[in-house]
């Protein structure tokens, strides 16, 4: 067992990180690592105990950690975003849950035996999905654009009001019970819940004035929204409990539709502080289980309420509360398998417990087991089954990652086809429907619009790429979207071309101060592939194999060929930079632009020879 508080924070965000980086390189789930991380550490090998032995601290550090989650979350619940989506959203989010609360409720009771009053309490929290699991799925399982925006909505909105519908039902259960009751309490509920979705909306308003009106400096934005939120939490949260997670919710969609700049400037910084926040608070809650709840899982009820949960409550009020909407099958199958529950079931079905076991009510005293036995099957096996599944069903982006290059011209042209030869799904994106048209002619994959505009944000679906080239007329503009998109597709997915190399201190300078590489090792810019091109060049696929070497080949190749990226067997791409010189094994394809043959030479000669023959 840890003494050390210190060194228990030290350890629950190694396993949290390392959990992340374990998730990533071998492509599993991250929240199954995390929360497999969290019960060897705790209950299996008791190494340690976080919620005993941080003690009072406990409780609040996981509700300021959800708060935060949350915001960070529904900042990114612009309407914009959901356009042609909102009928779908609107009747997961209000029928459907309402569906899933019956029909959870009733299993609840007559599969895991609680009474009527715990189920109806309990089925109202087991409504939530929420951005602590639903956002870290996303992200690795690659959906396309629809069924992601779906359970992305869902599990944000529905996150706050099946905390609060619990707490409602909770308020029923005691005004029907006590003798005398009075309905004073449930008008003290619902007054509670408009307080927080004023003080919320309020609260994002006021940091939006203030940032659009230039008085809070730029240093002091983070600090400023993030002390905000907790602060909008707690008072909210003060007055009734669970009512924080609606406000600070609130505030964060105001933020996200008020189109402020500085918001979306700060979004990445917010991302990186929830991954933090999420895998810590993931292995501290499992980490905190016992080893007698762990075994209490495996009662029969206790599975058999999990299957119908699984199997059938989550689709069925999925397809009746989707009718008559233009959500294909395949859509609905997909969004009404995937449900994980998360960190709000885990902590709050702790405080119900409680509170019911007060009351009276005895059979309360497995909520946990029976939370923590939900949480854990559908994080596993919505998991392990959201990539299998949404290829079945033609809902998943393509496998090959994609590239997407900014600016229209010969050589992006060319280089789309060479992508195009070995099915790696490219776009050019350029605003002049002019320069477009050289690859529109070629029947290349273009998106017409301003690459660092709002709109193309929202119109461009930018799932399927995962590197980004641009080769636009203009240094700075190159350096710009370079350093635009580097948060989004990684500092070593971001390249750029440098129009011309004549004034080296200047591109030297650019290197340190602006995001994106240099493509290509030789230094090449684009009036001279432009040059190479219009003499002839040719984009030449290489494969290599145990016999021909890719020494062999650097041996082989001519001075004047330039290597441009290297296609692995395992379909990712390695382009060569300025910053870094790959190395291919066999079966990948090196692509080179290489100069003409003799043969071809030859051609030009003739023709030449033709055309001055015609003149005379």
């Amino acid at each position: 067992m840890i003494h050390s508080i210190s060194l228990e924070f030290m350890i629950i965000g190694l396993l949290g990180i390392g959990s992340q980086w374990l998730s990533w390189r071998f492509r599993m789930p991250a929240i199954v690592v995390m929360s497999i991380v969290g019960l060897f550490a705790g209950p299996i090998l008791g190494l340690m105990n976080p919620e005993q032995d941080f003690g009072d601290l406990y409780s609040p550090i996981i509700s300021i950690a959800v708060a935060i989650i949350l915001f960070e979350g529904s900042l990114n619940l612009d309407i914009k975003d959901i356009k042609g989506l909102g009928k779908p959203v609107f009747r997961i989010s209000t029928f459907g849950a309402a569906i899933s609360w019956l029909l959870g409720s009733l299993a609840a009771h007559y599969v895991a035996g609680l009474s009527l009053t715990v189920s109806f309490v309990i089925g109202a929290l087991f409504i939530v999905t929420g951005p602590t699991v639903i956002l870290p799925l996303l992200r690795q399982s690659k959906l396309k654009p629809r069924p992601a925006k779906i359970l992305k909505w869902e599990g944000i909105i529905v996150d706050p009001l099946g905390a609060l519908l619990a707490v409602f039902a909770l308020e029923v259960i005691v005004f029907f019970a006590e003798d005398g009751g009075h309905i004073g309490s449930l008008l003290v509920f619902c007054l509670a819940s408009l307080f927080a979705v004023v003080i919320g909306v309020l609260c994002g308003k006021g940091i939006g004035w203030m940032f659009e009106h230039g008085y809070i400096p730029e240093f002091l934005k983070s600090p400023v929204v993030f002390t905000t939120v907790i602060a909008c939490f707690t008072i909210a949260d003060e007055i009734m409990h669970e009512t924080g997670l609606l406000a600070v919710t609130a505030m964060g969609m105001t933020l996200a539709n008020m189109g402020i700049s500085s918001i979306r400037d700060m979004r990445h910084f917010k991302e990186n502080l929830s991954i933090l926040l999420i895998s810590a608070i993931f292995v501290m809650l499992t980490a905190s289980l016992t080893r007698e709840t762990l075994m209490e899982i495996f009662n029969v009820k206790i599975i058999g309420f999990v299957l119908l949960m699984l199997f059938v409550v989550r689709p069925l009020s999925i397809f009746l509360s989707t009718i008559r909407t233009d959500l294909s099958t395949a859509e609905k199958l997909l969004v009404g398998w995937i449900a994980p529950r998360g960190i709000v079931a885990l902590t709050v079905s702790g405080y119900f417990a409680s509170v019911l076991l007060d009351e009276g009510y005895q059979d309360a005293a497995i909520i946990t087991s029976l939370t923590f036995a939900l949480v854990f099957f559908t994080v596993c096996t919505h998991g392990f089954s959201i990539g299998w599944l949404a290829k079945k069903l033609n809902l998943a982006a393509e496998d090959q990652p994609g590239v997407i290059m900014v600016g229209s011209n010969i050589f992006t042209k060319a280089l789309a086809e060479t992508f195009d030869d070995l099915d790696i799904p490219s776009i050019i994106v350029d605003s002049s429907w002019q320069r477009l048209g050289i690859a529109r002619n070629a029947g290349i994959h273009v998106y017409h619009g301003e690459i660092l505009s709002e709109q193309t944000e929202y119109r461009l679906d930018m799932t399927p790429y995962d590197y980004l080239i641009s080769a636009s007329d203009f240094d700075s503009y190159n350096a710009l979207v370079c350093t635009t998109f580097v948060p989004e597709f990684g500092r070593s997915n971001v390249f750029k071309l440098p129009v011309q190399l004549d004034d080296e201190r200047e591109v030297k300078d650019l290197v340190n101060t602006i995001g994106g590489r240099f493509l290509f090792s030789d230094r090449s810019s684009l009036e001279s592939l432009f040059s190479r091109i219009d003499s002839g060049y040719v984009f030449r696929k290489t494969t290599i194999t145990e016999q021909y070497t890719y020494n062999q080949y650097l041996d082989e190749r001519g001075q004047d060929t330039t290597v441009l990226f290297i296609l692995k067997e395992s379909g990712e791409i390695d382009f060569l930079t300025n910053e870094s010189n790959p190395k291919a094994a066999a079966g990948d394809i090196v692509v080179s632009l290489t100069p003409p043959s003799k043969e071809f030479h030859k051609i030009l000669a003739k023709l030449e020879e033709q055309r001055e023959e015609k003149d005379k």
